[in-house]
């Protein structure tokens, strides 16, 4: 059975990685739903979340074939039950729809989203929830006047111990 997996990445921040990691995908046929990377709880160890929806045979596949990856320490894959994740929006609207439309107030206070800037022109709103939450604030928002959006991948981290730490410390006293 198809399902959505988060696939974590430990590496070290090396350049063409990600276009090494990409090709694994690429040559696959497996599309990428998400894409997040950033800097880890170790110094120098960074973590790419990938989201895809695979079964689960085809994600063991691909985390082994991640693994042979000289720069990769590890990589992991979890279910969405397994996890607790994000992701965050921005939202750019004319100025003229807050200051005009009273109703989008009640759609930022409804949506638990901030205001992180205003000007003459337009202003921005961040949402961070679930994707079904950041889609509906987007429909919300349209119809007064959508200047841009963006949405960041999903973050997540698992609810059970992963023993990373453990193995990120063991590698940088190795090296």
């Amino acid at each position: 059975m198809v399902k959505t997996f988060t696939i974590s990445i430990y590496s070290e921040n090396n350049v063409g990685l990600l276009n090494r990691i990409s090709a694994i995908f690429l040559k696959r046929h497996i599309n990428i739903e998400s894409l997040t990377t950033s800097q880890s709880e170790i110094n120098d160890v960074f973590r790419f979340i990938i989201i895809v929806k695979l079964q689960e045979e085809g994600v063991k596949k691909l985390i082994h074939q991640i693994e042979k990856q000289v720069d990769v320490i590890r990589a992991f894959y979890h279910t969405d039950e397994e996890t607790i994740f994000q992701e965050s929006a921005l939202y750019k609207v004319k100025s003229s729809a807050l200051f005009e439309e009273r109703h989008i107030q009640n759609i930022i206070k409804d949506s638990h989203a901030n205001i992180v800037t205003v000007s003459p022109e337009y202003f921005v709103i961040e949402k961070t929830g679930f994707r079904n939450e950041t889609d509906r604030l987007y429909q919300d928002l349209e119809p007064f006047g959508l200047l841009q959006f963006v949405r960041s991948g999903r973050i997540s981290v698992t609810k059970s111990k992963m023993g990373i730490s453990e193995i990120l410390k063991k590698f940088k006293s190795d090296n």
